[in-house]
């Protein structure tokens, strides 16, 4: 959980993105918040019962797995997979929602909330709120409430009270606009525990830091495995940018590195059909951040799409806006064809069924793997695994298999060695150096 970062600034700003967007009604609460939390994160007795939960109940360290049927498959880079999915709960967002639960229980909050879209933020918050004594409420869009069947009936057996959303596009924007209303009404009792890397200060620094253990494990995982802390080329899906921006902070220093976010290229390239916000959007205040927002011309949120439920987001954290403006990260986007032909592939080289979300980030290191030199590292943050997407991949299966596979016998005529990478057909532009 250390700290490092000059930014934000003190007015909760990553160069022009972030600050405070909330009626005066939150105001309070968040200074509130921010004081407690930067006055716990420096306590030594704090952070050692933080770590202690991470390592004996939540299972970290995570292994940093070398893929070598991933690796032999592809050709070029050697893949490792920083393994998040084999945390407690199956995700990331342990790390974070743990935390604030913790932060929470010191604060004297009773009560707990969370938004949730694939349902793995909400089921961590459910989880730790079991562990700490806290009542927990989990607010979620119906659309994903459907597709994420199996995490709700999760966090319903941890004792969480898991309220559908049926207002808007029923998906992960209109859950948290829920949320933030239930916290105005109750802020004197309650947490929002929100999920990722958004909303007003001090969340996107706070959830930020809750993620930095990720790369500080991974540069040490990476020495002994490769005689190196750092690797060639770093990748990571980007939905709100938790898990991203965990990993990137251990690297964004060297510029030696290459830092590539992967956002939901849903279906098509027109407003609606994707959730790529770098690629569409425009700048924005959603849920109470300045920042890149997918938005029609009259300034109105736009519908989202993605196979997956939790980069189905239509804004994107602040941090991320700056690292892209200044050209540290590269942002790119998968469809939602190439993320199912990664869980697939995955699953049949290396026996593991990521989730969709962490798909993306699989798909965008096979385009890019094979220009790549022999000798050279690339790291994949496995974000989650895939079983509460089983119902949906093979659904979208069932939806498209006959228009795949005429689709994929083209690909293969021109390009047999796409034989396994059913859906991941886009080359790169440009040659890596070897």
């Amino acid at each position: 959980m250390a700290k490092s970062s000059r930014l934000p600034d003190a007015r909760g700003y990553f160069g022009a993105y972030g600050g405070r967007y909330v009626p005066e009604t939150l105001m309070a609460p968040l200074d509130e918040l921010a004081r407690a939390y930067d006055k716990l994160s420096r306590k030594r007795d704090f952070r050692r019962q933080l770590d202690s939960l991470l390592r004996d109940w939540a299972g970290r360290p995570t292994p940093l797995f070398f893929a070598q049927g991933l690796s032999d498959s592809l050709g070029g880079a050697r893949i490792y997979l920083k393994r998040e999915d084999l945390l407690h709960t199956g995700a990331h967002k342990i790390n974070n929602a743990l935390g604030q639960c913790l932060l929470a229980r010191h604060m004297g909050k009773e009560r707990v909330i969370a938004e949730t879209g694939a349902g793995q933020h909400g089921v961590a918050t459910a989880t730790s709120a079991a562990l700490l004594g806290l009542d927990c409420t989990v607010f979620m869009g119906e659309e994903d409430m459907r597709r994420q069947s199996l995490n709700v009936r999760r966090m319903q057996l941890l004792g969480a009270r898991v309220v559908p959303v049926d207002s808007g596009s029923r998906t992960l924007k209109d859950a948290i606009n829920e949320a933030l209303r239930d916290w105005v009404t109750n802020v004197r009792t309650t947490h929002y525990v929100l999920g990722s890397v958004l909303g007003p200060d001090p969340y996107p620094r706070m959830v930020r830091d809750f993620h930095r253990v990720i790369g500080e494990e991974t540069r040490k995982q990476l020495k002994r495995a490769t005689g190196r802390e750092t690797p060639d080329t770093v990748i990571a899906c980007v939905g709100g940018g938790s898990n991203a921006i965990g990993m990137f902070s251990a690297f964004v220093a060297d510029r030696r590195v290459r830092l590539i976010g992967v956002e939901a290229g849903g279906r098509g390239e027109a407003l609606g059909e994707h959730a790529a916000r770098f690629h569409g959007g425009a700048l924005g205040v959603l849920h109470g951040t300045r920042t890149m927002v997918l938005q029609d011309r009259d300034g109105q949120i736009v519908p989202t799409h993605s196979v997956s439920a939790g980069l189905d987001y239509p804004a994107v954290g602040p941090e991320h806006v700056l690292l892209a403006e200044k050209g540290r990260v590269e942002y790119t986007s998968v469809s939602d064809a190439e993320a199912v032909g990664a869980f697939h592939v995955l699953a049949q080289t290396e026996g593991i069924l990521p989730a969709l979300e962490s798909a993306h980030a699989i798909a965008e290191a096979a385009k890019r793997a094979p220009r790549m030199g022999r000798r050279m590292t690339l790291l994949v943050n496995l974000s989650g695994r895939g079983d509460k997407d089983v119902e949906s991949v093979l659904e979208w299966d069932a939806q498209h298999r006959e228009a795949d596979e005429h689709e994929h016998q083209q690909v293969e005529a021109a390009h047999p060695s796409a034989r396994k990478w059913k859906g991941i057909t886009s080359p790169l532009a440009e040659e890596e150096v070897p």
